[in-house]
């Protein structure tokens, strides 16, 4: 291994912040692969996923309410996602025009999605930067003049909405104003995120390449917000950080070289975002993406239920840091030791084996390392068919514990009939609705890179310059990057996930501002 890397390999390791030895193990995980996860059984209602009723709902909306005048809470949404895939149908109907001018069948297609352009909210947009060159946007619909409509869409001429991120997308349409997505989380926040000091915290994660609109934004909508609800507007924002990139391997598991020698690195996903989570110095903090917003009419519902994930978090905390105290000072009675097992097993979904339950002095270790770990409570929607992951109860190979875990069908091995079966059964789906508790019962912050799955990543297959290559993402923000954190998942109601995957989206009544009969 000493002859893989040159000297100017080690230089760009020190200039990005990697250690050598972190780049091996990478290269380890290319040639040993990234094992499948072992499903024991799909979360479900009542084993795995908490339902409340209303009367429950209210108490816990009321403890959130309690907490807030004394709890620093921040919104951390990882924003840095280009809108270019949003738009690929649109690249798809610009290059089938271009290759299929007298096509009838594709025009037809075409201009099925075009007659909708007015229903979008960035409509006024287009046709203002269509008309300052003298272009009549409805002449070009009338005309099937899509090609024209399509480059100022997609391109520097008009919106170039194929190089802006989601954050700066127009999403809502209130009829004599719109929102850009941002916008949307700056009033979910002045709804559900204000402390006692009537502030708001928010941090988003952005491209470099976007810093200059991101802060053009805040800069020009800000003070309309802190104006709107009498709210100050803490804002924050970082970079994925160069230390978290991965290096890319050839077919053969070598590292991957530019034409002149360099080393490939790739983006380590959105799992290195545990790096800029850590960082963060709020208490309580929620986890949403950009794109799982709604218009203001449909927004009762989505605070209600943050309100409720927030106040059980605060519940359990506290559950946590008395049952520690009391452990710490030796204060624990038989009774008290069987107790805070069965609050581990019943509240906490922690499995605790018979041989533990049997040994005092060996429960009361397990239960010491268990609680004193950060805390998460996700929401889960019923399962309609959207791709991604879901709830799982996950065996651990190492020592054979089972807890839960957010899992995406490509960590199960599909040819396994018996995995393939529980991953199917799954009732909910994660819509990335997370709130966290990142400090222990003493008032110290974790480090939460210490609660870290380092072999539940990615590899995949992508090409450069024509060649293929092997390409690593580290653990996912919500996956193996949070897997030893305490987990517990509640049914939350599907309204509140609304998410933007496709211009298409946008249509959905979900997505529409305006109350209509």
């Amino acid at each position: 291994m000493s002859d893989l890397f040159n000297e100017n390999d080690k230089q760009s390791f020190i200039e990005m912040g990697i250690a050598e030895a972190t780049i091996l193990n990478q290269i380890d995980q290319f040639k040993k692969g990234i094992p499948f996860l072992k499903l024991s059984a799909s979360a479900v209602i009542p084993n795995g996923i908490k339902q409340f009723d209303n009367e429950k709902q209210l108490m816990m909306c009321l403890l959130f309410d309690e907490l807030s005048a004394t709890t620093q809470i921040l919104k951390f949404v990882p924003a840095s996602g280009a809108a270019s895939r949003m738009f690929k149908d649109m690249f798809s109907l610009r290059e089938k025009c271009l290759k299929n001018k007298d096509d009838q069948n594709i025009l037809t297609e075409v201009a099925a999605f075009f007659d909708k352009l007015p229903h979008f909210a960035f409509f006024n947009d287009l046709k203002k930067k269509l008309s300052a060159d003298s272009i009549d946007i409805n002449q070009c619909i009338s005309e099937s003049n899509y090609l024209t409509i399509s480059e100022y869409i997609l391109n520097e001429k008009g919106l170039n909405y194929a190089n802006t991120p989601k954050a700066l997308i127009k999403f809502h349409n209130y009829g004599h104003f719109e929102r850009v997505a941002i916008e949307e989380h700056f009033v979910e926040a002045a709804l559900y995120c204000i402390n006692q000091n009537n502030e708001a915290n928010l941090h988003f994660t952005i491209s470099p390449e976007h810093e200059h609109s991101f802060l053009s934004l805040i800069n020009k909508e800000i003070a309309h917000y802190h104006n709107l609800f009498k709210v100050k507007f803490n804002i924050s924002y970082s970079f994925q950080k160069p230390s978290t990139d991965t290096i890319a391997v050839d077919m053969n598991n070598q590292p991957f070289r530019e034409s002149d020698g360099t080393l490939v690195f790739r983006p380590g996903g959105h799992g290195a975002l545990i790096e800029n989570l850590n960082d963060c110095k709020e208490q309580l903090i929620f986890v949403k993406n950009i794109d799982n917003i709604v218009p203001d009419r449909l927004k009762e519902t989505t605070v209600k239920y943050k309100k409720v994930i927030g106040g059980l978090l605060v519940h359990l905390k506290d559950r946590i840091k008395d049952y520690l105290e009391a452990l710490d000072k030796n204060e624990e009675s038989d009774e008290l030791l069987l107790e805070i097992a069965d609050f581990s097993k019943e509240e906490l979904f922690i499995s605790i084996d018979s041989d533990t339950m049997a040994d005092e002095k060996k429960l009361k270790e397990f239960l010491i390392k268990k609680l004193n770990r950060p805390i998460r409570v996700c929401g889960m929607v019923l399962n309609e068919g959207e791709p991604g992951g879901g709830p799982y109860w996950v065996e651990n190979p190492a020592n054979g514990e089972i807890s839960l875990q957010i899992v995406e069908s490509s960590q199960v091995d599909l040819n396994n009939p018996a995995q393939k079966t529980i991953l199917t059964q799954s009732t909910h789906f994660n819509p990335v609705d997370l709130v966290c508790w990142t400090y222990d019962y003493k008032g110290n912050k974790f480090n939460l890179l210490n609660y870290v799955d380092t072999h539940a990543g990615f590899i995949s297959i992508k090409s450069k310059d024509g060649r293929e290559l092997k390409a690593l993402e580290l653990p996912g923000l919500w996956n193996g990057a949070m897997a030893d954190w305490i987990t517990v998942f509640v049914d939350v109601p599907l309204i509140t996930f609304n998410p933007v995957k496709t211009i298409d989206d946008l249509l959905r009544k979900e997505h529409d501002g305006i109350e209509r009969e």
